[in-house]
């Protein structure tokens, strides 16, 4: 995850070598080792993604109280000294943690995608699980952060682990932490089929049809192993929009706009993933930055978390004019803040909730003109459009919402039209997606030199 290490990464001098996947399986013990190597991934993955929910929540419960399941339902009736000073604490947890990590730990600290591209998916898994397990705890204190940026990195340094153990080449252990890494977002959200396609879309950066079975296995395994702790239900409850020639044509409209948007939020992401305090102010910064966040939540509770109640309320259309462009811009303002204080944690779920009060918003004079859209239709349009242009992932991101929300093909057509205009009006102005935020820009050149020349032996 973009946010889970603050230390600088120093790649090799040369490049990643061409893709030599389709070598995976030249013998059959090598096959037999590989398959079983993803298996025991899969299943490890699953189990940690286990255990760091029931971490969440356990901490949830603890600091707000309630099932710990739903941070703003309780939120809102806590008096304005809990807000405080659970934010308080959590930045005091994520200074010393951080802290401690660096003593704890001789290795760098090393984002997914820059392991994955650059060090062929080699991670310090002590300061990799250290940093999850924070993230997991200052998230369910109400850290404006993701919490899905711990089981991808379980998922990861589990796969590490595992290719040590088989002692996989380069090329299967870099394919083999993608693959552990979407099965940890697959077994958190119940989303295996968005979660493998997200491990190679957005990670391994190929959709290609040789990886696709691995990436596939390990997140149903994960997902599977997961779903013996976890519920298996949707992690968005709402109406089942139908998609009409108004609603497509706003998408149609909106999308563009959308991508403007996620070009600015994936900068003000590099930003302040590139100014995160150093020295001493690793200890004070946290402090300050979360104690803003607590007192800001005392009007806006919508900010704690990872946004997770603040879209599902926007996609059932029960949040207010007056309110979603204030949160659109305080939501991405305290994200942002928090990952240049230094909390560890995920951006995904941040920014489907960002996208989906831009949506919301975007869609107020439409609806006025044009009566008859829902107002969740937009939200939940704009949230997807969001996702696939800040992780330049639009297959996965419009499959990961399918699945978190539990539709099929409901509304399809306007999801598509503002997922494909978002995604290509971002890609043309910024090649970084939010995972690439921390690259340099060699390293984003370096990267997209090899994932092209990966399709291409693919073509070929």
């Amino acid at each position: 995850m973009t946010s889970a290490q603050e230390d600088e990464v120093t790649p090799p001098p040369e490049t990643p070598p061409p893709d030599a996947e389709t070598k995976l399986v030249s013998a059959r013990g090598p096959a037999i080792l590989f398959w079983c190597a993803v298996i025991l991934t899969g299943a490890g993955t699953g189990l940690a993604a286990a255990a760091l929910t029931g971490l969440l929540e356990g901490v949830q419960h603890l600091v707000w109280g309630g099932d710990g399941r739903d941070i703003l339902a309780v939120a809102v009736h806590a008096p304005p000294w809990r807000h405080l000073a659970a934010l308080l604490g959590a930045g005091v947890l994520t200074g010393a943690g951080q802290w401690l990590l660096t003593r704890l730990s001789s290795g760098n600290g090393i984002d997914i995608t820059a392991a994955i591209w650059f060090q062929a998916g080699r991670l310090p898994a002590l300061r990799t699980l250290g940093s999850a397990v924070l993230s997991v705890i200052i998230v369910g204190m109400g850290t404006a952060l993701g919490r899905e940026g711990a089981p991808k990195q379980a998922g990861a340094v589990i796969a590490n682990a595992v290719a040590d153990r088989a002692a996989l080449s380069d090329e299967q252990r870099r394919l083999l932490v993608a693959c552990g890494a979407g099965a940890g977002m697959a077994a958190a959200y119940g989303v295996p089929l968005g979660g493998a396609l997200f491990s190679l879309e957005v990670l391994r950066g190929v959709l290609a049809l040789r990886f696709v079975l691995p990436s596939l296995v390990t997140a149903l395994v994960a997902t599977g192993v997961s779903w013996a702790f976890l519920p298996d239900m949707p992690t968005y409850v709402i109406p089942v929009y139908k998609g009409t020639l108004s609603s497509a044509a706003w998408a149609a409209l909106a999308g563009p706009v959308v991508g403007l948007a996620s070009v600015a939020y994936v900068r003000a992401i590099a930003w302040a993933d590139a100014h995160k305090p150093r020295g001493r102010a690793r200890l004070w910064v946290p402090i300050l930055v979360l104690g803003v966040l607590g007192l800001a939540s005392v009007w806006f509770p919508q900010l704690l978390g990872n946004g997770r109640d603040m879209a599902e309320l926007a996609f059932n259309g029960r949040i207010g004019a007056g309110v979603l462009g204030a949160l659109f811009l305080l939501r991405a303002l305290a994200t942002t803040a928090c990952l240049g204080s230094g909390a560890p944690g995920g951006l995904f779920t941040p920014s489907l909730a960002i996208g989906a009060a831009l949506g919301g918003l975007l869609g107020l004079p439409w609806a006025w003109l044009f009566p008859g859209v829902p107002a969740g239709l937009f939200a939940l349009v704009g949230a997807t459009a969001m996702l696939a242009a800040t992780t330049q992932g639009p297959v996965s991101a419009v499959v990961l919402m399918m699945e978190l929300t539990g539709f099929a093909r409901a509304a399809i057509l306007p999801l598509l039209l503002a997922v494909t205009t978002a995604t290509l009006l971002a890609r043309a102005i910024e090649p970084r997606s939010i995972y690439d935020a921390r690259l340099s820009d060699d390293q984003v050149r370096a990267r997209h030199a090899a994932r092209d020349r990966a399709m291409e032996e693919h073509r070929q």
